[in-house]
């Protein structure tokens, strides 16, 4: 999908079609979750501050981000694809990979197939996708990422090989900013130089590991094929602060209230989580981590809250906190099965009664007494929105 934030709040409100755009917090301290491709000429990028973003784009409008819309959406969109062919591997909430090999009898070549879903996507969501084609995932990922916005290109296993030799060593899939400089530091700028380069100088530039690999892919060797049984192996949420945080009390408050809506889309995706990870940013971009296995996997809020709190509690709290995070880790399907004896009964039940209200009145329904007052957050962002499919 193509600036697919950017790209639903236009189709929601098209007065912001063709103007710079930004989704994300408010201003000064949130971050950029999309932006169209209008405010993307100047620079703007996802991750980015939005205080930075509107530095370079002043004229931009920024939005706040609505996910349960983008979610709807998402959603739809994987039906178009699972229609076409069952074989689907959602990448995130708007990526995914199709195997159409064997659907071809029913709905033609993969270009044609490919020109089909662009034009369903279309047709069905008003949004539009751009579709890379080819013979490994590897060089079908990258042809999506050449031919946005809204467009398709079509690499035939024949062409494969020239296609990655003319690219920079960049847009290989693995190869971040440090893996570059290290390559582009020994003179290899092109997949072509790495063809040229002798198997060992690539490993030695990334570790045995990272360097087969990359070997591999720049010529053109991908075995991996498209997964449909996808297995999660986190969810978090986090936040940026408005202004920096120093009482410890608001800092618990606001794990409550993560870590109950970290618990609320593993119940959602039927996970449990063995495995609790707390994310704390100091008002000078200190960024700590730090995790704890529990002793039996859970998917209740005051359990995951609890355990995130006792972390926290465990840090010297140097200087005013930017941002805080709670993440659920280590994910196993639920099993549904309780003991004898369960200590989570009461809790059980008042997840429950949440999750209830919450499908029937909305996200935002019901929370923590604790938790009431003031918005102090700019964004609290799902820090990996991928939706587990309905069954």
């Amino acid at each position: 999908m193509d600036a697919f934030y950017a790209s639903v709040e236009v189709l929601d409100d098209p007065s912001l079609a063709g103007k710079p755009l930004i989704v994300g917090g408010m201003e000064g301290r949130g971050v950029v979750s999309s932006a169209s491709y209008e405010a993307r000429r100047y620079g703007v990028r996802s991750a980015m501050g939005v205080a930075q973003a509107l530095r370079l784009c002043p004229q931009a409008i920024v939005v706040p981000p609505h996910f349960e819309r983008y979610s709807a959406l998402s959603r739809q969109v994987m039906e178009i694809f699972h229609e076409v062919t069952p074989l689907v591997e959602p990448l995130s909430i708007d990526e995914a990979f199709l195997d159409v090999s064997g659907a071809r009898r029913l709905w033609g070549s993969p270009g044609e197939i490919a020109r089909l879903l662009r034009s369903r996507v279309h047709s069905e969501t008003g949004l539009v996708c751009s579709v890379g084609v080819a013979a490994t995932k590897h060089v079908a990922k990258i042809a999506s990422t050449l031919s946005k916005p809204d467009g398709l290109l079509i690499v035939s296993e024949p062409e494969t090989a020239a296609f990655l030799a003319a690219l920079p060593v960049r847009a290989l899939w693995g190869v971040g900013p440090k893996a570059a400089e290290s390559l582009e530091g020994r003179g290899i700028r092109l997949v072509s130089d790495v063809l040229a380069a002798p198997r060992a100088v690539i490993e030695r530039a990334l570790g045995r590991a990272g360097g087969a690999r990359i070997w591999q892919l720049a010529h053109g060797i991908d075995p991996r094929e498209v997964e449909t049984e996808r297995v999660e192996k986190s969810v978090g949420h986090e936040e940026t602060f408005l202004e920096d945080v120093a009482d410890p009390a608001v800092l618990r408050s606001e794990l409550r209230r993560l870590a109950d809506r970290v618990a609320a889309r593993l119940r959602g995706g039927g996970w449990e989580a063995a495995s609790v990870a707390l994310k704390l940013r100091y008002a000078d971009f200190t960024t700590l981590t730090r995790t704890s296995t529990l002793p039996e996997p859970t998917d209740v809020g005051q359990r995951i809250g609890e355990v995130a709190i006792g972390l926290f509690d465990a840090l010297d709290l140097e200087q005013p906190v930017r941002l805080i995070g709670v993440r659920a880790e280590r994910l196993r399907a639920g099993s549904g099965a309780l003991g004898l004896w369960d200590d989570d009964a009461d809790w059980r039940r008042v997840d429950a009664a949440l999750d209830g209200a919450r499908e029937r009145f909305g996200g935002g329904a019901v929370t923590r007494a604790s938790v009431l007052g003031p918005r102090r957050d700019v964004n609290a962002l799902p820090t990996n929105p991928r939706l587990p499919r309905d069954n």
